[in-house]
């Protein structure tokens, strides 16, 4: 694991940039709106125009990595961030925060697809595993350090948007200068959306679900908890709570998911994540540590569905198609993590801040009404399954390319060379 670490450290390094600087920006631009005054559901438009945004750019990220290569795609979308990012503060006008969300969102899910191809690409096919499960601790990693980063400032100001900006800016660095070996070109499957909605529902349904919980959570959670009483550093706290208990979550479902039927595990966890919310939901003024408690309750549940939904998925789908099968699962997702914010923003306005968690428990408690392991029925299992769970943190801070992590095709040479081997990186093709 050390030997990957080293061999990787560069995107890795990479990632927790990016998701730290990510995480910054979702959760300052929340708690700004709300110190402002503005409606709750100003602060889900503008999750939903990044979700938005995240979807569009799946496509554009192909495009663009196909035209220019990895690296230049990498390091273009790096400074069009930066510049969006900055650009909050030349006008408070919300539909132009709206279009900066969006532009934000395209271009990250552009990086994203640069790091997850390149490790995929460059990976044996018995590092696979490893290398994607170290990625996902660093984009946990990240995703902690920029709720705690935000507990710098006090007074939103905007030195928070420059720290942000100098993520975006310092996450170039490493990949500029990596000595690793350069990915193959992307390859594209198309999308046979009509076969996975017949073969995998339940799957899609558990990344419906993820999609709206979770793009409501990164954007209005941090709401949620100003509207409690908690002051800047205390709204860090539980926000970093709930998501550092997501990623301790992610061992024991690993075990669990491949020991149990996964789409009883899928309804088990949907309907104990409906009952963690009620305490957010219907009881007010509780103390700091209970809120604390109890949001990373509910965040060790919410980031399970994604991974299994993922895990289920693949093992009902054959090899070839399963990089297809990572652009269905983000689109689902996507469009989930578009509407859920624009109806919970709804909700809290409505009702009150609570409704946010009503909203999830509601949402969990409908996936595990309907799925079931008796809809399962095993006529296209595949060789080998279950597969390896992987621990994916499917907030949409990094809406992964994570089912692609057993693409079709071997590898007939690796890209990286063998621990100890030294090889100097091919220059990268010029479009």
């Amino acid at each position: 694991m050390f030997g990957l670490t080293r061999t990787f450290s560069s995107l890795y390094l990479a990632c927790i940039l990016m998701q730290l600087g990510s995480n910054l920006l979702i959760t300052y631009l929340a708690l700004r709106l709300s110190a402002d005054g503005v409606s709750a559901s100003w602060g889900g438009a503008l999750m939903a125009a990044n979700a938005l945004g995240m979807v569009v750019g799946s496509k554009a990220g192909q495009w663009l990595i196909v035209r220019v290569g990895h690296m230049r795609a990498y390091v273009a979308c790096a400074g069009v961030i930066a510049t969006a990012v900055l650009g909050h503060e030349f006008s408070t006008d919300l539909s132009f925060w709206l279009l900066l969300r969006a532009l934000v969102g395209l271009a990250m899910m552009c990086q994203l697809m640069v790091l997850e191809s390149w490790l995929n690409d460059c990976a044996r096919s018995d590092q696979r595993g490893g290398v994607m499960a170290l990625y996902m601790v660093a984009t946990y990693i990240g995703m902690i350090l920029g709720q705690l980063a935000l507990s710098l400032d006090d007074g939103l100001g905007v030195r928070l948007l420059l720290g942000v900006a100098m993520a975006f800016a310092l996450c170039q660095v490493p990949v500029a200068l990596t000595r690793g070996m350069h990915p193959r070109p992307l390859r594209t499957t198309p999308l046979a959306i009509g076969l996975f909605l017949r073969r995998v529902p339940q799957s899609l349904l558990a990344t419906l679900a993820s999609g709206t919980i979770n793009g409501s959570f990164f954007g209005l959670a941090s709401i949620y908890a100003s509207r409690q009483g908690l002051d800047t550093h205390e709204v860090a706290q539980f926000m970093a709570f709930s998501v550092g208990a997501g990623l301790l979550a992610q061992v024991p479902l690993g075990l669990l998911s491949d020991r149990l039927p996964r789409a009883a595990l899928i309804r088990w966890v949907a309907l104990l994540l409906a009952l963690a919310c009620l305490p957010l939901a219907l009881l007010q003024d509780l103390p700091f540590q209970s809120l604390l408690l109890c949001g990373a309750l509910v965040g060790c549940l919410q980031f399970c569905l994604y991974p299994l939904g993922v895990a289920l998925a693949n093992d009902n789908i054959a090899p070839e198609l399963r990089v297809s099968l990572a652009g269905m699962l983000l689109l689902t997702f996507g469009f989930g993590a578009g509407i859920g914010p624009l109806l919970a923003g709804f909700l809290m306005e409505s009702f009150g801040p609570s409704s946010l968690y009503s909203f999830f428990a509601g949402c969990a408690a409908l996936l595990g009404l309907l799925a079931s392991q008796r809809k399962v029925t095993g006529e296209h299992l595949q060789e080998g399954a279950p597969l390896h769970h992987q621990a994916t943190p499917n907030g949409l801070a990094s809406a992964t390319l994570a089912a692609a992590v057993e693409p079709g095709e071997a590898l007939p040479q690796p890209c990286v060379a063998e621990e100890g081997a030294s090889a100097a990186p091919p220059p990268e093709p010029v479009a």
